[in-house]
């Protein structure tokens, strides 16, 4: 069975009926598998048109060397250099789920807390190991803001993502780091930020913080959700933690010749170039949506995605479906409950259509 949850909020609520606890292992993937595959896809957050041809290439190339073992000094030299640290600091995994996992079997925790409503796989990967779990559980009314002073002093290992999915809520890197302090770990998922012109509030770069872990991934931008690729950044000790909890050879040689070429000059243009792409794609989805009176958009949104509330969630997800869009629940976040809907940001176009479908199913409700 699980390890039990303690759930923190950030603001005192009156008493409630318990709810049902959320199914950590749904992920938006489910909502697009076998004969939904044809659907128009809202519910991932990996970007259209990925991967681009020329990564397809490098990886097609890769194909040869496929007798050889993999040998990732190269990627984990180029990952280093891209964001300014040595090559110690840097540990690549099979996607960032992996390094979830390495951390919680490989650090010592007493008392591990995920601040929600955020992605569930730390939490399930914690609990998987045995911890119990607790939950700082931010709140709409503050816009899903981080409160430092929410996160117990005794925490000392806390889990929070920048930007957080679902919320697409940026926190402040200084707000983050007021996290930090000998004796914790500090793990922030900023799986997104590369969809952040500018990468703005990352802490990638930070050598200056105790304890603090930051997992990236390459799968959103560039599209390789299906290869696995993802990386650590921490201080050397605790990545030959991990590394020694790691399977031997666990990241492909395609994987390894994806990472390497995505932390070449040009392919972090085109990712900048793609990140204010998205943030204009998202201006526009976020004025269609304020057509609606009912809906309720989280945010500010800075992520690839949108969070919406309004009545009767599940039955418009419904209606979208019959109308060829899928979209993510909610509801298996915790802190959000059957009102919540997730949407990945798309181009114009796409986005028109969206919200004639939209208009049509909440008409009928």
């Amino acid at each position: 069975m699980p390890a039990p949850t303690e759930s923190i909020r950030t603001r005192e609520s009156g008493p409630t009926d318990p709810a049902p606890e959320p199914d950590l292992r749904h992920h938006g993937d489910a909502e697009v598998r076998g004969a939904d595959a044809g659907l128009t896809d809202l519910a991932v957050n990996v970007r259209t048109g990925t991967p681009p041809a020329w990564l397809k290439d490098r990886i097609a190339a890769s194909l040869d060397g496929l007798a050889a073992y993999p040998d990732g000094r190269a990627a984990r030299h180029a990952v280093a250099a891209r964001h300014g640290l040595p090559a110690g600091r840097v540990l690549l995994t099979s996607g960032a789920a992996e390094a979830f996992v390495l951390i919680a079997r490989a650090l010592p925790a007493r008392r591990p807390v995920v601040v929600h409503p955020q992605f569930t796989e730390p939490e399930a990967a914690l609990r998987d190991a045995g911890h119990d779990v607790g939950r700082v559980l931010l709140d709409e009314r503050d816009g899903f803001r981080l409160d430092p002073d929410a996160v117990p002093r005794d925490a000392d290992l806390v889990v929070v993502g920048n930007p957080t999915n679902p919320t697409s809520v940026l926190h402040p890197a200084e707000v983050l780091a007021r996290l930090a302090r000998p004796g914790r770990t500090l793990v922030v998922d900023e799986a997104f930020m590369d969809a952040v012109p500018g990468e703005r509030e990352s802490l990638a770069a930070r050598t200056d913080l105790p304890g603090l872990v930051v997992l990236r991934s390459l799968t959103k931008t560039w599209g390789l959700a299906g290869l696995r690729i993802g990386y650590v950044l921490a201080a050397e000790d605790t990545v030959a933690a991990l590394e020694r909890a790691q399977p031997l050879w666990p990241v492909s040689s395609p994987a390894l010749a994806a990472a390497e070429a995505c932390c070449a000059a040009g392919a972090l243009a085109e990712a900048a170039a793609a990140a204010e792409e998205i943030a204009a794609d998202r201006a526009h989805l976020l004025g269609r949506l304020g057509e609606f009176g009912q809906i309720r958009v989280a945010g500010p949104a800075a992520g690839p995605f949108v969070l919406i509330r309004l009545p009767g969630a599940a039955e418009v997800r419904t209606g979208l479906r019959e109308r060829g869009f899928a979209v993510r629940r909610g509801d298996t976040f915790p802190g959000l409950g059957p009102d919540w809907l997730r949407l990945a940001v798309r181009d114009r176009a796409t986005t028109d259509r969206f919200a004639a479908a939209l208009a049509e199913v909440l008409a009928r409700l």
